[in-house]
């Protein structure tokens, strides 16, 4: 069929594209370079020291089971310097796919608790933007996150640190942790705290959970875009309310394969949930834990669905539409997605 590519012409053409990334976590983002030098830094903290048995390390069982080895993960980042290796890290590795911009998942409370200074954790991110933007041409923005199974405590905390220091590049406020037994809205207060104080609501909802979680996310939390969402499938009255509404998903759907939610991705209800007008935009999660990359589930997504190039093209329309860029910075974007697409009028077709 006109249109569709496969193969070495679909990776090409996926690489080309000006890229967004709006659902990666900055520890999940570690390559496993970083991950081995941190635990054989710090062996205590019980992580695999040796490439094989990191590899068995982040073969999950569940969400649970990786849950709690991305806990072992975060404890090994003590100071500024991993925080500022974390950030460059993941420049590099979002440069190297042509991704221009993303917003990166920070969970403060998570870092302080295990014994980071606060200097620390604001220093690393300042002096691993500036290098971002400055060695890889990559633009970061930053959503604090309230690592939900800590509780109401830690809703609390993280949104008193994210309005006090507010850092360069602070544009959104999160929820992520397990979901089950989680309830959303005993965080809707700190939620209205940011959102008045300007940061876009941005919550985990339905990556392990239906679709009451995301109705929650959306009427307690106020949130503007859904973590995952993809809970959401099986109520058609939340797919045209996320649909009307312009409610984008952060889908990413081989991290939901490696945590047991699905079992590939033609199962996977990203095609159910374009069908019904909801805007998705295709993320990583936590990378090289789940051996994704963001090129990976452009191409993983187009030869699964079968999908077009202008198909394809409107996953990275729809995520610079959704980010919290500047409206001058998504012209540009936009603009250069366009004309990637008219270099080869057969690519419309």
């Amino acid at each position: 069929m006109p249109g569709i590519l496969t193969g070495e012409a679909l990776r090409a053409f996926v690489h080309a594209l000006p890229k967004v990334e709006l659902h990666v976590h900055l520890v999940g983002s570690a390559s496993l370079p970083t991950v081995l030098e941190l635990a054989r830094r710090r062996p205590s903290a019980g992580v695999p020291t040796e490439p094989s048995a990191l590899a068995e390390f982040f073969t999950f069982r569940d969400f649970p089971h990786f849950l709690r080895n991305y806990l072992a993960v975060t404890s090994l980042v003590r100071d500024a310097r991993d925080i500022h290796t974390l950030v460059t890290g993941l420049a590099a590795d979002l440069a190297a796919q042509n991704a221009r911009y993303a917003e990166v998942t920070v969970t403060p409370y998570n870092h302080v608790l295990d014994g980071m200074a606060t200097d620390d954790l604001l220093a690393g991110l300042a002096t691993g933007r500036a290098a971002a933007r400055a060695d890889h041409g990559v633009e970061l923005a930053w959503c604090f996150d309230i690592p939900g199974e800590k509780g109401v405590v830690a809703g609390r905390e993280t949104v008193v640190f994210a309005l006090r220091e507010r850092p360069e590049g602070l544009v959104s406020f999160g929820l992520g942790g397990p979901e089950v037994g989680v309830g959303r809205a005993q965080f809707a207060p700190f939620f209205t705290a940011a959102r008045e104080a300007g940061l876009h609501s941005v919550p985990h909802a339905g990556e392990t959970t239906g679709p009451a979680t995301v109705w929650s996310a959306v009427h307690d939390l106020g949130a503007e875009r859904i973590g995952h969402g993809v809970g959401a499938h099986t109520d058609p009255a939340l797919l045209e309310h996320l649909a009307v509404q312009r409610i984008p998903l952060e889908v990413c759907p081989t991290s939901n394969l490696r945590t047991g939610q699905f079992p590939s991705i033609a199962a996977h209800p990203v095609r159910r949930l374009l069908d019904h007008g909801v805007t998705v935009t295709l993320n990583t999660d936590d990378p090289p834990m789940f051996g994704a990359t963001l090129d990976g589930e452009y191409v993983a997504v187009a030869e699964t669905l079968g999908l077009t190039a202008a198909e394809i093209a409107l996953f990275a329309k729809n995520a610079v539409e959704a980010s919290f860029l500047p409206s001058a910075d998504k012209t540009v974007l936009l603009t250069e997605i366009d004309e990637i697409l008219l270099q080869d009028p057969e690519l419309l077709a």
